[in-house]
């Protein structure tokens, strides 16, 4: 009988026993929890938020990540929902064009107004995704994916040597030790060490010690930065124990420029959602996704990120390293994926878990990160070398990328530019990467052709 229930974990419906299935949910937490909060706090920093609004965009963030996960797991009706063994949580993909809105003065508001857009877009994505997904062959969305990694090393860097707005003034303005500014060796150790935790780990390490590297990294990490006198709990005993988000909180703006730059994000994310929906499948079910599931799938990814904006959170995204999770043991109950929900949505529901997260170093998160932001881009690289590297196919790769990082990196190149263009083609690489090549493969001729 308990061989039965234990059989269970290897089915979608059914409820397995519970203490394997806290254990397989937590094993999900652990693998995903460090990427969902670290684009909040990125954003926050780059924004300029405050101490308790800081605690408002990670609360509203996991709470949201939590909903998008259940909404995913129990579909409503035949076309809302996948019902598939995913995890859904914020993504690194939209934090170069955050970043952009936020260096433009948009704040959180604007980004909410283009994260409706987009969800917007994404739903229909959904409606038509046979047609839709052609656009989007590997050699397109790993182009994307590779420009995507590449935006946000300078991100990586930035943090470990402990954030640009960490300068000796707004250091001795808020009182803070002088570990903590810009470049300083304090920074760098504590970021180096953190690296080589993460990276002996995640290549000797076995079982959780692996999964959780980036974990185990950060914690380590974080004890050396307190024992440099570089963390602070003195905002942390204000916090409640328990607070709901709240709605609207940061407001809603809707900038032409921004909406542009994440709608685009978002089209390029529901087709790369295929991706992650057919590996769960074909890794955990032994078949490929039926189309109900891939428009259910994407439509409640729309949904959930326009239900994200109204509470204040970032948008959210399938998670792939939980995929890789469920390829690996074959474990897809959802039982075991409700209960990572659940437990992501008790830490969004309290304030004082989300506002020591606030307390741990840029230089920590940095040395932590920089090894995901590597794993970004060479999951691109994946992506394109699944498919023939013919000439045709490194010109728009090649060309695509060169255009994208290059103009985003020449600050000044398109300062005669209306602004609006320049927030949209110049801040961020991702947008004219994907716009070309999406041209790219369309305009040049295939193998073959004449």
């Amino acid at each position: 009988m308990k061989q039965d229930k234990q059989q269970l974990l290897f089915q979608p419906g059914g409820v397995p026993p519970l203490g394997a299935s806290v254990s397989l949910s937590l094993q999900h937490l652990v693998a995903m929890i460090v990427g969902c909060v670290t684009p909040p706090i990125i954003i926050a920093g780059a924004i300029g938020l405050s101490q308790a609004d800081q605690v408002l965009l990670i609360q509203a963030s996991l709470v949201m990540s939590a909903v998008s996960t259940l909404l995913q797991l129990y579909p409503v009706g035949k076309r809302f929902g996948s019902g598939l063994p995913v995890i859904l949580g914020v993504s690194f993909a939209y934090v170069p064009s955050m970043q952009a809105i936020a260096s433009s003065g948009g704040g959180v508001a604007a980004i909410a107004g283009a994260m409706i857009v987009g969800g917007a877009v994404a739903v229909i994505v959904g409606l038509f995704v046979k047609k839709i997904r052609l656009l989007f062959p590997p050699v397109i969305t790993g182009t994307v994916v590779f420009t995507i990694g590449l935006s946000l090393y300078p991100t990586a860097i930035n943090y470990m040597a402990g954030g640009t707005g960490n300068t000796a003034a707004a250091i001795e303005a808020r009182g803070l030790t002088p570990a903590l500014i810009y470049g300083s060796w304090q920074n760098w150790t504590v970021a180096v060490l953190t690296l080589i935790i993460v990276m002996v780990l995640n290549h000797h390490g076995k079982g959780i010690c692996r999964l959780a590297s980036i974990l185990i990294g950060m914690l380590c990490g974080y004890v050396i930065s307190f024992l440099f006198g570089m963390v602070s709990f003195a905002d942390v005993g204000a916090a409640a124990w328990v607070s709901l988000p709240r709605v609207m909180h940061f407001g809603i703006r809707f900038d032409f420029a921004s909406c542009v730059a994440i709608g685009l994000l978002f089209a390029i994310n529901a087709i790369q959602a295929i991706g992650d929906f057919t590996a769960t499948t074909v890794g955990g079910l032994d078949r490929d996704p039926t189309d109900q599931e891939l428009q259910g799938g994407i439509i409640a990814y729309g949904f959930s990120n326009i239900l994200a904006a109204l509470f204040g959170g970032l948008p959210t995204a399938t998670y792939s390293q939980n995929v890789g999770i469920v390829t690996t043991n074959k474990v897809v109950n959802r039982t075991v994926f409700a209960m990572t929900g659940g437990f992501l949505l008790l830490a969004g529901l309290s304030p004082k878990f989300a506002a020591v997260l606030t307390t741990i170093p840029q230089c920590v998160l940095g040395g932590a990160t920089i090894t995901v932001f590597s794993t970004i881009a060479m999951t691109g690289m994946k992506l394109i070398a699944s498919q023939d590297l013919t000439a045709r196919n490194t010109t728009i790769v090649g060309l695509s990328a060169a255009l994208g990082v290059g103009v985003s990196q020449a600050g000044g190149a398109l300062s005669q530019f209306p602004e609006a263009v320049t927030m949209i083609f110049g801040k961020s690489p991702v947008v004219i990467a994907t716009l070309m090549a999406v041209l790219l493969n369309l305009i040049l001729p295939r193998e073959g052709e004449t």
